[in-house]
């Protein structure tokens, strides 16, 4: 299932940041959107995701055009979204977490076991407080907590913040292995190089709330063009 996006102007309270964004990502690509703080990044996935109306432009999946549709139609349309910091339920245990994440696909067993297999000691802390586990931990969590209803299409914002580096090593293979596993199609933004060059096959650059540049296939590990849109 293809994600289309065209012509696409989003702000909040009418200040302007994405300025005609078109952009595709193909069925079982792993996709990365770069640029520096501030550029329109997020703002690109959560206009995808529906958490924000888009002014003008669509969004569409699958061929299905959801460019007006609320956050809960995007995910019943199996798209799984792992949001900037996180944004686990702390007072919530790890299971009751995971079971949010139904809300996509429905209650599925052999999900949370494939999850629990890349994920183990969510698992073995299945009782314990989200907020009690360490920021790698959480990112973990609020990863299989999307991936609990089995999406087609998983929006992923900045996995490496406020994560250790052996860590953000571990969560970059698994986000990899995932998609070879399940066929899974990752977007995600990112800022840190070598989680970049380690799971995207291309990439978009934003600057200003407009792409930029595309970079493809072997370019993208061209360091100096990548850094060309990372460093301040």
């Amino acid at each position: 299932m293809t994600l289309e996006v065209n012509g696409l102007n989003a702000g909040y309270d009418g200040t302007p940041i994405l300025r005609d964004v078109d952009l595709t990502v193909e069925t079982g690509e792993i996709v990365g959107i770069v640029g520096r703080n501030g550029v329109g990044k997020t703002t690109l996935l959560k206009s995808i995701m529906g958490l924000l109306e888009p002014e003008t432009g669509t969004v569409r999946f699958g061929g299905e055009d959801l460019t007006r549709e609320s956050a809960d139609a995007h995910a019943r349309s199996s798209i799984g979204y792992v949001p900037q910091g996180r944004d686990v339920f702390p007072g919530l245990t790890v299971e009751e977490n995971l079971t949010i994440g139904e809300g996509i696909g429905g209650d599925d067993e052999t999900r949370y076991e494939q999850v629990y297999e890349y994920f183990p000691i969510l698992e073995e802390r299945a009782d314990q407080d989200a907020g009690t586990m360490s920021g790698g931990q959480q990112q973990m969590l609020a990863i299989a907590r999307a991936l609990v209803g089995d999406p087609d299409l998983l929006l992923v914002d900045e996995p490496s913040e406020g994560v250790q580096p052996s860590i953000v090593q571990s969560i970059t293979a698994d986000l990899a292995q995932i998609n070879e596993s399940f066929g899974t199609t990752i977007l995600f933004v990112e800022q840190n190089l070598s989680v970049i060059q380690g799971l995207a096959e291309r990439c978009y650059a934003i600057d200003h709330g407009q792409i930029v540049d595309e970079i493809d296939g072997e370019a993208v590990d061209d360091r100096e063009r990548l850094e060309e849109y990372l460093v301040v």
